[in-house]
């Protein structure tokens, strides 16, 4: 096995702005993605808060520019999925088609939808993001939740199809702005103190049962999408390497960056931040040692 310097596990923006700045400062680092480049930035509606845009950008869009700058630069990228991550002398990497060692590993594999507490039968019909929906039209889509995330994806939606919004709870947790916008769409509804019971698969789509102050209601719709939360994507963890990360980071081979390690601070122009500051305090170790030598 070759030993890499630095992999990089995860192409959305806090993985791309470390691999960029490694690059520059002439480390070759490894970006293995599983999907594509941009993360959940490519279900974004539109960024408004990162700088340099002041009519704000399409998230597909600004993840289009991320991965032209990687491969302006020639940064080297590959598509597969991170299936273990151990620890011996180096980092062991393994995929579905290879193992890698490598001295220092940046983990920026963001995050993974929240588990639902109510049986779904209709996989085929029910996403966790957008992006396999993107371009429909004319159908009817539930979105289960009422964050950011739940707001943003109906405004992606809403003007091609129908969309209603399923809240358990009373308020939105969203950005006002996002409330707003929501409510100068006509074709997106939104309701309160709504529990979803289950999500069943029909020949035409999928019957979603929820209950109101009404009682127990059923709704035909083409599609759902789960928007109910998110936590940190690192199942593919070795169990000794979990309690060896606090001594790995110490010694300046392990770095979490953006949405893996930020909570509910899942914000680009963080996660840029952290990929940055990963790599030039990664640039500044080996200075000091003079070597990867771990």
């Amino acid at each position: 096995m070759n030993m890499q310097d630095v992999v990089v596990i995860g192409a959305g923006p806090g993985g791309i702005a470390a691999a960029i700045q490694l690059k520059r400062y002439g480390i070759e680092p490894l970006l293995l993605e599983k999907d594509r480049i941009g993360g959940l930035l490519l279900n974004a509606h539109r960024v408004e808060n990162y700088p340099g845009f002041p009519e704000g950008i399409a998230g597909i869009d600004l993840a289009g520019l991320f991965e032209a700058q990687l491969k302006g630069i020639g940064v080297r990228v590959c598509f597969e999925e991170v299936l273990r991550l151990d620890y011996e002398d180096a980092f062991l990497i393994q995929t579905r088609k290879q193992v890698l060692r490598s001295r220092i590993v940046v983990i920026a594999s963001g995050t993974k939808p929240k588990e639902i507490d109510f049986p779904c039968d209709a996989p085929e019909r029910a996403f966790s993001e957008i992006r396999p929906i993107a371009n429909v039209a004319g159908r009817r889509i539930v979105i289960i939740g009422a964050g950011d995330a739940a707001f943003d994806y109906a405004l992606n939606l809403g003007r091609k199809n129908e969309v209603l919004i399923l809240n358990r709870n009373q308020g939105p947790k969203c950005l006002p702005l996002l409330q707003e916008r929501v409510q100068q769409i006509s074709s997106i509804v939104y309701r309160e103190d709504s529990r979803v019971r289950a999500v069943k698969r029909t020949a035409e789509g999928v019957i979603v049962s929820y209950a109101n102050q009404a009682g127990e209601c059923e709704l035909q719709a083409d599609y759902v999408i789960f928007a109910i939360g998110r936590t940190a994507q690192t199942d593919y963890l070795a169990p000794g390497l979990k309690e060896r990360v606090p001594d790995l980071e110490k010694r300046g081979l392990l770095y979490f960056v953006g949405d893996v390690k930020n909570g509910i601070f899942r914000q680009t122009s963080i996660a840029v931040g952290d990929g940055m500051q990963a790599a030039m305090r990664i640039y500044q170790r080996l200075q000091e040692t003079g070597s990867c030598e771990s």
